[in-house]
């Protein structure tokens, strides 16, 4: 079988070499005559898995000791709402700086438990690009600051961490996380669903720092609580075992293939061919984020006519470039480039997309 080039924003593309590691292991781990799915999570085989996952975290993130690392159920958009709940005491204003869907999502499910300050919001420009953090309307005394650091349907990414005073710094980097090197000790709380640069579905990360976990919040169910799973070891309820311990081999994974530096530079180069053959197609394809703003993971694009859409999509498929109809909020097409996507999958697209403008041009 050849396995497609699979541009899905989620659940995404994972490393094949992980893929073929879990399924040799999926029967018999390490010896244990039964499959990790199957053991205990306090037992001493899945103890060792999730040991080795946190610190190859660590590393792959140069995460200081300052912070936590958790490994918690579900997505991302179930920690909008227990960041509320453990940052902010009840009727405390939360700053949210606004750049696409996942932003307004976060808002959602924060509003129930706190007042929400709109700091800035790109939605008049239809999230096309950042708004100025000249323009942020900054709270005093506010519980934190919310951003989300890549867009995933408006394919807006923040390229630098933003100041916000004494406020903690908290970010969505659910599809940019370890897609480069980050000054962790600038956030207070980085949280990311891993099914799109670290893994599978089900599991979530929050790195989050020591004394926020201080916070009295709101009055919370223990398995709402952040520091009580701090405490437990990410434990104190069954975790998803399987999805912890498919992201630690993509955490392994990463660490073989160069770390956060490599990727670094097999992103940008993967976003420069991939931007270079939109803009240079002479309006053929076309991307409305500005330029600066740009992300590296997610790129949405539009034809010149829509009524090729279809035809597009179809023809991609047979070419086995898969997963490239855009979100329905936004329409169009959007390749997502995360780090398990190979130079030769961007490649294999760029050649598609100048094949089809001769085609139909």
């Amino acid at each position: 079988m050849t396995r497609a080039y699979n541009f899905s924003a989620g659940p995404a593309t994972l490393p094949e070499s992980v893929l073929r590691q879990a399924g040799e292991e999926l029967l018999d781990w390490r010896g244990a005559r039964a499959s990790i799915i199957e053991l205990s999570h306090r037992g001493p085989e899945f103890m060792q898995v999730a040991t080795e996952a946190e610190a190859d975290l660590r590393t792959l993130m140069s995460i200081p000791d300052s912070h936590a690392v958790l490994f918690l159920s579900g997505g991302a958009t179930t920690q909008q709402a227990l960041l509320a709940l453990n940052l902010a005491a009840p009727g405390q204003v939360a700053d949210y700086v606004v750049t696409g869907h996942w932003g307004k999502t976060a808002i959602k499910q924060a509003q129930p438990y706190v007042a929400v300050n709109v700091a800035a919001d790109g939605d008049g420009g239809g999230f096309r690009d950042i708004p100025p953090a000249t323009d942020w309307r900054l709270t005093d005394g506010a519980a934190y600051v919310h951003v989300t650091a890549n867009e995933t349907i408006h394919g807006v990414e923040f390229q630098h961490t933003p100041d916000v005073g004494d406020a903690p710094l908290v970010a969505d980097f659910s599809s940019s996380i370890a897609a480069g090197p980050l000054d962790v000790s600038r956030y207070g709380v980085i949280y990311a669903g891993a099914q799109k640069n670290l893994g599978p579905v089900g599991v979530s990360v929050v790195i989050v720092r020591r004394d926020l976990l201080e916070r009295t919040g709101h009055a919370r169910a223990p398995i709402f609580d952040y520091a009580r799973h701090a405490q437990a070891g990410s434990m104190l309820n069954t975790p998803p075992t399987f999805n912890w311990y498919l992201a630690g081999l993509v955490f392994k994974w990463m660490l073989a293939e160069g770390g956060v530096e490599e990727f670094a530079r097999r992103n940008a180069r993967k976003a420069a061919a991939l931007y270079g053959a939109i803009d240079g197609s002479g309006g053929f394809y076309r991307n409305e984020v500005a330029v600066a703003a740009r992300s590296r993971m997610n790129v949405p694009f539009f034809l010149h006519d829509d009524a090729l859409d279809k035809t597009f999509l179809a023809e991609a498929k047979e070419a086995g470039l898969i997963a490239l109809k855009g979100h329905r909020a936004l329409g169009g097409m959007r390749a997502s480039i995360y780090n398990a996507m190979p130079e030769e999958g961007v490649q294999a697209l760029v050649a598609f997309m100048g094949d089809f403008q001769k085609r139909h041009g």
